[in-house]
């Protein structure tokens, strides 16, 4: 366990974190800045921290220091984060809002994604897999994915007393589209339940896993009760789109 991070001034966290040295292979905010200003950008990460060897799926890790800068841009460049509650999705995006997101949540997302949150004053929502809390990716392991420590109960309320949000990744990260419906409904139903049970607040937002969607599965999730779904589909949100 890790205890709540201490926040230190914002300008003189940042200007350290800025000084890190950059990687060829760092993507800046610049070529999207603009483009974000046009509509409600929703952000997705996975792991954070030291990849470790063998890893297959590398683009599913960004280092501590990488992400802290990310972080660090987007609030320099006057966006603010917002949760999938507050979110707006406007033509021009007037108030610069962003959501930032997790998937699965990863013990490394609590031991590294905390503190640069805090410095920023940024929220984000970690969307769980409700029966594999405290176990890890057992979903990758067909493909040969190393294992990744999921967070366990405590740690999720540990995540929840710093300011952060859940949401629902299903009960154990299916493909919903290859499923039954009556499966497919167990899944996104079951866990939203599961979830609320344990950690004692409404879980209103639900992730796709995979980003695997079609208008069965959307419409299951609306009948769940869930007030936003969200998908790896590469865009903003403009106003005239579905919140599934």
């Amino acid at each position: 366990r890790w205890p709540p991070p201490v926040k230190p001034p914002f300008a003189k966290w940042a200007s350290r974190v800025m000084k890190e040295p950059e990687p060829a292979y760092y993507s800046s905010l610049t070529p999207f800045r603009d483009w974000f200003g046009q509509g409600l950008p929703i952000l997705t990460w996975h792991k954070l921290g030291p990849r470790p060897r063998g890893v297959r799926l590398k683009g599913m890790y960004l280092s501590a220091e990488r992400f802290a800068r990310q972080l660090v841009e987007l609030r320099q460049a006057g966006f603010r984060s917002v949760t999938l509650d507050q979110a707006v999705p406007a033509e021009d995006n007037p108030h610069r809002q962003v959501v930032l997101t997790f998937d699965d949540g990863y013990v490394n997302v609590l031991r590294y994604g905390l503190e640069p949150l805090a410095c920023c004053g940024y929220r984000a929502i970690q969307f769980l897999v409700a029966d594999r809390l405290g176990q890890s990716n057992v979903w990758d392991a067909a493909g040969g994915e190393v294992p990744e420590p999921l967070m366990d109960a405590a740690q999720v309320r540990q995540w929840l007393a710093a300011g952060q949000e859940i949401g629902s990744h299903t009960l154990t990260h299916p493909d919903l589209t290859r499923l039954e419906p009556a499966q497919a409904r167990k899944e996104i139903t079951a866990s939203k339940r599961k979830l609320e049970d344990l950690f004692g607040r409404s879980v209103d937002h639900f992730c796709y896993p995979y980003g695997s969607w079609n208008p069965r599965v959307r419409d299951l999730v609306a009948e769940a009760g869930y007030r936003t779904a969200c998908t790896t589909d590469f865009g903003i949100n403009r106003p005239a789109g579905s919140p599934f």
